[in-house]
């Protein structure tokens, strides 16, 4: 059941594809406005942006980038700490608080000692202004993939396509998460273990 509710999560990314395309190129050697194009939506500009708006394309492409990779990211989290599966060892010495100690979910930052959350907030700092930043609307910080460089242009496109597309799954997938968490009061762990898939039930059941 955690398998599948992992797939769930990450798997659903085809049926939500906005994003336009057109040829030109960036430094990653291929075409930006080409990537994430999905069948059956194909080049999906319902507001019409890329013919009224196409110099912003660029910076709207990197904002799905980003919020894609850090959903990405939060899926992971909350699909680990729901399994609690947490670190050893104390989070806030000074407050006595463990690892252990955080609750899954939402709630979980209300727990985090302010002190905790300024480090937080300063590592996002440094992430946006100097180690990723923003302004580097590629998205290409030197890393490769897994530290590997892709040097055909075919197989970069194809993990590009890949990863924004999977982004997008994760970003519906952590919001939907965060909404059925508050309409029903459960926490992904509680609702699954339960059997209840529906966010409109009585917290019991499918519905």
């Amino acid at each position: 059941m955690k398998l599948a509710v992992a797939a769930l999560l990450v798997a659903s990314a085809a049926a939500f594809a906005p994003s336009p395309a057109s040829k030109a190129s960036t430094s990653l050697k291929v075409s930006e406005l080409e990537l994430g194009v999905t069948e059956p939506l194909g080049v999906y500009d319902p507001l019409g942006w890329l013919e009224s708006e196409p110099e912003a394309f660029e910076r709207r492409r990197a904002v799905e980038r980003k919020h894609g990779r850090v959903a990405m990211a939060a899926v992971v989290g909350t699909i680990v700490h729901n399994n609690h599966i947490v670190f050893d060892g104390y989070l806030s010495p000074s407050a006595g608080l463990k690892f252990s100690d955080v609750p899954t979910g939402i709630d979980g930052i209300r727990a985090i000692p302010t002190a905790g959350l300024a480090q937080i907030l300063a590592f996002f700092a440094l992430v946006e202004l100097a180690w990723m930043p923003a302004s580097k609307y590629d998205g290409d910080y030197g890393v490769g993939y897994f530290g590997v460089d892709i040097a055909d242009p075919e197989e970069k496109a194809r993990k590009l396509n890949v990863e924004l597309n999977n982004g997008r799954a994760a970003m519906m997938g952590i919001m939907g998460n965060m909404v059925a968490e508050v309409l029903t009061g459960q926490t992904m762990y509680e609702q699954y273990s339960a059997g209840h898939i529906s966010p409109f039930g009585d917290g019991q059941g499918v519905f």
